[in-house]
Order: structure tokens, then C-alpha cells, then sequence
């Protein structure tokens, strides 16, 4: 199991945050997420096998918010 974190700009309210959380859980292989409002942050652990970090980022910027590297 691998783990990955994201730094994220616009997080504002617990909706932006629960909108991320459900599009990092329709990626495939996710096993546990959280996201933090206080931080700008989200955090996973997945099935290396069934996807990777790139999924998880692209899942983020599908929901309009934009990762800072």
C-alpha cells in the first residue's frame, strides 16, 4: 500500500472539502482519505496496483481546484 499527500489551493468550507473527498474515492485502489481544511491538504493510502499518485491528482483537478506543487 502506498500513501500520497496534496497540497491544494481554494479549499475554503467543508463542501470544497467533502468535493474532494468523493473524487478521491471513485479513484479505484483507494483505501483511506482525508482532507484538511487547516493544512490545504489531502491525504491517501491506495493499491499501488490498481492506481497511482497521477490518478489521485488528476481526480483533484477534475473538481476544479488546482495543486501546488
Amino acid at each position: 500500500m502506498e500513501k500520497g499527500s496534496i497540497r491544494i489551493d481554494g479549499i475554503q468550507n467543508e463542501q470544497d472539502s467533502n468535493k474532494i473527498l468523493q473524487a478521491l474515492h471513485a479513484v479505484w485502489g483507494i483505501r483511506e482519505a482525508e482532507v484538511s481544511l487547516v493544512n490545504k491538504t489531502a491525504t491517501f493510502s491506495y493499491d499501488e496496483k490498481a492506481a497511482s499518485r497521477a490518478d489521485f491528482l488528476q481526480a483533484v483537478k477534475d473538481t476544479g481546484f488546482h495543486i501546488q506543487d
